[in-house]
């Protein structure tokens, strides 16, 4: 997995309406970074509501909100007119970008053993650094604890 202070890895990605979203077009700006397993699951779909329902205080810190999983651009587009989420979801069918940051692992479940998206979250400065790190994320609280870990890392 990617660590603190290591340049995060380039990336282009389609968003929900299909329209590519690259890493250097971000750059300026902080990113929060996070890789989920799939929509319309109920920890998915709360992290999603925390995301977008907090998004104004970090558009207040120039941070966006970029959530990543493999589904389609046409399964995003779905969860995001299902849940009324304001984020923007980049589609990664290929789980290349999930490889490079190091969040698609081996998981149990059941006694079976799978790849899948390890639920990690990363806080990018505007030189596109990786400045904070939340690997094996739990839902619960955890937009707070990002918001916290963004608001330390610009000194508010």
């Amino acid at each position: 997995m990617i660590k603190i202070d290591e340049k995060a890895p380039e990336f282009c990605l389609p968003n929900q309406d299909d329209v590519e979203i690259c890493s250097r077009d971000l750059k300026g700006k902080w990113v929060v970074l996070y890789f989920y397993p799939r929509d319309n699951t109920p920890g998915c779909t709360t992290e999603a509501c925390e995301f977008t329902e907090a998004a104004p205080e970090f558009g207040d810190l120039d941070a966006i909100i970029l959530g990543v999983s493999a589904d389609s651009t046409k399964k995003h587009r779905n969860f995001i007119e299902k849940k009324e989420l304001g984020i923007t979801l980049l589609s990664d069918e290929s789980t290349e970008m999930m490889q490079e940051y190091g969040v698609w692992q081996m998981k149990k479940n059941y006694g079976k053993e799978y790849m899948g998206i390890v639920r990690s979250t990363f806080i990018i400065d505007p030189e596109g650094v990786v400045k904070a790190v939340f690997e094996k994320v739990r839902v619960k609280e955890h937009v707070a604890k990002v918001k916290a870990a963004l608001e330390e890392l610009q000194g508010v």
